[in-house]
C-alpha cells in the first residue's frame, strides 16, 4: 500500500490495466475486476488493492543465480524423493548425491537430489545404474528461485507476471 501511496508502484490486473492510487481510492475499478484485488476496510471506504504491482523504477537487477542450499534443493524437487516418488515433509528427507562423493562426485545441482531414508540407505554409495535405481528427474541448476513456482501455485494471478515455468 506504501509503494501505491508513494507513487513509487502501479497495480496491474489480469488483462494488464495499470492502476494508481488515485484511480484505487476514486473506485475506478471495475467490479469485474474484482477478483485480483485485495480489499482494504480504511476508516471512510474500503479500497481495492491489486495483488500485482508493478514498480515504476528500481535502482538494481535482482541476482540471477540461485544459492546452493538444502532447501532450495527441496523446493527444487518439490519434497518429493527422486527415487520413489514418496511426497514427505522436508524433516524426513536427505540430500542424495547421484554421483557419490566417495567415486568423485560433487555438491552441486546436477548432482544432488532428494531422497527418502529408505532410498538414501538402499542406494548406499553406489550410482543409481550400479543400485539398480531410476532417477525421476535428471538434477539441475534452477533458473529462478523454486519458491516463485510456488508463488504462482498459491496465487495464479501471479503466474502470467512471473517466468517460473520450465
Amino acid at each position: 500500500m506504501n509503494l501505491l501511496c508513494l507513487d513509487v508502484a502501479q497495480g496491474v490486473d489480469d488483462e494488464y490495466q495499470t492502476y494508481a492510487w488515485e484511480d484505487l481510492i476514486e473506485g475506478l475499478v471495475p467490479d469485474e475486476k474484482r477478483d485480483h484485488f485485495f480489499n482494504i476496510r480504511t476508516i471512510v471506504q474500503d479500497v481495492p488493492i491489486p495483488k500485482v504491482l508493478m514498480l515504476q523504477e528500481f535502482d538494481r537487477r535482482p541476482p540471477q543465480t540461485v544459492k546452493f542450499s538444502r532447501g532450495q534443493i527441496f523446493l527444487r524437487d518439490r519434497n518429493t524423493c527422486q527415487y520413489c516418488s514418496k511426497v514427505l515433509p522436508k524433516q524426513k528427507f536427505n540430500l542424495d548425491h547421484v554421483v557419490p562423493r566417495t567415486q568423485g562426485g560433487r555438491t552441486t545441482w546436477e548432482n544432488v537430489v532428494a531422497s527418502c531414508h529408505f532410498c538414501n540407505r538402499r542406494k548406499g554409495g553406489r550410482t543409481p545404474a550400479q543400485a539398480g535405481m531410476a532417477l525421476l528427474n535428471q538434477p539441475h541448476r534452477p533458473r529462478i528461485s523454486p519458491v516463485l513456482n510456488l508463488l504462482t501455485e498459491a496465487n495464479p494471478s501471479w503466474d502470467r507476471f512471473l517466468f517460473t515455468k520450465s
